[in-house]
C-alpha cells in the first residue's frame, strides 16, 4: 500500500470504518459524518457526558485553534498541558465557565494533576498485581505464601501511602483556599455564608475532568477502577456508588490498596482519605511534604527517588527511566486524540533493550528489599538550604476567553467558516501583496520567544554566589521547568 504523506493541517485521528467495495476490488472507508447518535460518540463520567472521539470536521477545529502553539515549551512532546486542552474540547459545554477554566489553569491545580498521574500510575499496577496473585491463590494449584511475600506487600502499601500524601499535600492546598485559591474559596469572606450549591457543582466537575485526565495520560485503560478511586479518594467510601462494573476488593486487598490509615466510620464524620493520610504521618515520611518546595538533604533513598520523579519535567523522564503514562512521549508516535498510533510506534523500531518511553516493556513494578523498612529507621535528615521554584507556563487571558467561546468558534466553522489547510494557506501566502513585519519587529518577536523559552536564573548577590558554587557547574540560563536555587535565610 503507498504511503500517503500527511501535512500538519489534515486529520490524524479518521473516524468511521474500513468496507470491501465489490465493484471497485478495493477497501473502501466511510467517515462517521453524524456520530450524535452513535453509541461510542460519549462516554459517562459521574453523570457527566464527555464525547469520546471526534469526527474529522472537530478535529481540525481543535487543531487550528485549541492547540498548544509551536512557541510554547516542549511542543514535540506529551504534557499535562496537551492532555487539559483535550479534555477542554471534549467536556459539556456547561463546564465552560470563567471560573472553571481559570480554576483549571492554575498552578495549584497543575501540581495536583501531576500527583494524580504519578500516584493512579503506581495504582494501576498494584491493582494487577493484586487481580494476579489472586488467581495464583486460588484454584487447585494454588500457592502458599510465604512470610517474604507479606513484607513485600506491606513495602508496596507503604509506597502507595507515600504517593497518596504527595496528593493530599497538593489538594489541600487547594481547599484551604489560601492566595491565589482564594478566590474559589466556598465561603464568603465578610459574610462568612458558604456557597454550598456553587461549591458543590464545582467540585463535581472538577473531579469528573480530574477522571478524564488521568484515564487519558494512563493510555485510556482500566477507565472504571480510576473512576472508582477517584471518587473513594476525593469522598469516601460513603458517596461512591455501587456498579457492577466495578471491582470488589477482599479486607486483605483493601489493606494493601488504601493502606493502614484508611477508616470508615459514621457518614456524619467520615472524612476524605486524603486527609486522612495527613492526619498520620510517620516521622520518617514528613520530608515527603516539602517535595517540590524544599531541595531534600538526607540519606533517605525513598525520598530521595520520589523527589527525582516529581521534579523532574515531562520530557526528561526517559532519562531516569520512569514512566508516567504517555507523559514525555513524542507527540509523532499519537495521534489528536492522544491515542497511540501504532505504525508509528512500528516505525520507531522500539525494543525491550531500546525502550524509552516503556511502550514495548508491559507495566512492571521492581521487587523491593525486604529490609527496606529497616533501611530507612537507619537514615538520617539534615537541615535544607535550598527551595525549589517550578516554572509555570500560565495561560493568556485571551486563550481562556476563546475556551469560553469554544461552542461559537465550532458553529461558525460548521456554518461556512474556512478551516485551514496546506492549499488555502499557500494560496493565501501567494496572493498577499504585504512585505511582511519589519526587521525590528522581527528582531522583537525573536526575543520575546527567546525570554520565553530561556529563563534567566534569578540569584542573590552574596546568597546566589553561594547557591552557585553548591550547585556546581550550572549554566546560568534555565530552561522551563528548571530549577531557581536561593538561599533559604
Amino acid at each position: 500500500m503507498k504511503r500517503i504523506h500527511v501535512d500538519n493541517y489534515a486529520p490524524k485521528y479518521y473516524s468511521g470504518k474500513w468496507s470491501w467495495d465489490s465493484k471497485k476490488d478495493e477497501l473502501h472507508f466511510e467517515p462517521h459524518n453524524d456520530l450524535e447518535d452513535a453509541r461510542e460518540r460519549y462516554i459517562t463520567t459521574n453523570t457527566f457526558m464527555f464525547m469520546r472521539t471526534m469526527n474529522q470536521e472537530e478535529e481540525l477545529i481543535f487543531r487550528q485553534e485549541f492547540v498548544r502553539p509551536e512557541s510554547s515549551f516542549d511542543n514535540d512532546t506529551v504534557v499535562i498541558y496537551d492532555i487539559r486542552d483535550l479534555v477542554l474540547f471534549l467536556m459539556p459545554s456547561e463546564f465552560l465557565t470563567f471560573k472553571f477554566v481559570e480554576f483549571i489553569h492554575q498552578p495549584a491545580v497543575y501540581r495536583l494533576l501531576h500527583a494524580l498521574i504519578i500516584y493512579f500510575e503506581y495504582f494501576l499496577r498494584l491493582v494487577e498485581f493484586v487481580l494476579i496473585r489472586r488467581d495464583e491463590l486460588s484454584g487447585q494449584m494454588a500457592q502458599v505464601q510465604s512470610e517474604q511475600t507479606n513484607d513485600m506487600k506491606r513495602v508496596f502499601s507503604m509506597y502507595l501511602s507515600q504517593y497518596r500524601m504527595l496528593v493530599a499535600r497538593n489538594y489541600s492546598v487547594i481547599i484551604k483556599g489560601e492566595g491565589a485559591m482564594g478566590k474559589y474559596y466556598h465561603m464568603k469572606e465578610i459574610v462568612n455564608i458558604s456557597a454550598t450549591i456553587w461549591d458543590k457543582n464545582f467540585h463535581e466537575q472538577f473531579l469528573a475532568c480530574s477522571i478524564q485526565i488521568v484515564w487519558i495520560a494512563m493510555h485510556r485503560r482500566a477507565y472504571n477502577i480510576i473512576e472508582m478511586e477517584m471518587n473513594r479518594l476525593f469522598r469516601s467510601e460513603h458517596f461512591v456508588t455501587s456498579r457492577p462494573e466495578y471491582l470488589t476488593f477482599t479486607p486483605a486487598e483493601r489493606s494493601l490498596l488504601y493502606g493502614r490509615n484508611s477508616k470508615i466510620v459514621n457518614y456524619r464524620t467520615q472524612i476524605s482519605p486524603l486527609i486522612q493520610e495527613l492526619e498520620h504521618i510517620p516521622e520518617d515520611d514528613v520530608p515527603i511534604l516539602w517535595i517540590g518546595e524544599r531541595k531534600y538533604r538526607g540519606t533517605d533513598i525513598r525520598i530521595m527517588e520520589m523527589e527525582l520523579e516529581y521534579i523532574v519535567p515531562e520530557p526528561q523522564l526517559s532519562l531516569i527511566d520512569v514512566a508516567h503514562g504517555i507523559l514525555g512521549h513524542p507527540k509523532k508516535l499519537y495521534n489528536t486524540l492522544l491515542e497511540l498510533d501504532w505504525p508509528s510506534v512500528r516505525y520507531s523500531n522500539f525494543s525491550k533493550k531500546h525502550d524509552p518511553y516503556h511502550i514495548v516493556r508491559q507495566p512492571h513494578l521492581d521487587i523491593p528489599q525486604i529490609d527496606a523498612t529497616k533501611m530507612r529507621k537507619m537514615t538520617k535528615h539534615y537541615e535544607h538550604f535550598y527551595k525549589i521554584h517550578g516554572l509555570y507556563e500560565e495561560c493568556p487571558r485571551q486563550m481562556i476567553f476563546k475556551w469560553l467561546r469554544r461552542e461559537r468558534i465550532i458553529k461558525f466553522y460548521r456554518s461556512g467558516g474556512l478551516l485551514t489547510n496546506i492549499v488555502s494557506r499557500c494560496e493565501k501566502e501567494l496572493a498577499t501583496t504585504s512585505h511582511g513585519p519589519r526587521v525590528d519587529q522581527i528582531i522583537a518577536n525573536y526575543f520575546k520567544v527567546k525570554s520565553r523559552l530561556r529563563k534567566e536564573a534569578t540569584y542573590g548577590d552574596d546568597a546566589g554566589s553561594l547557591a552557585s558554587s553548591r550547585v556546581g557547574n550550572a549554566s546560568p540560563r534555565k530552561r522551563k521547568h528548571s530549577l531557581e536555587w536561593h538561599f533559604d535565610h
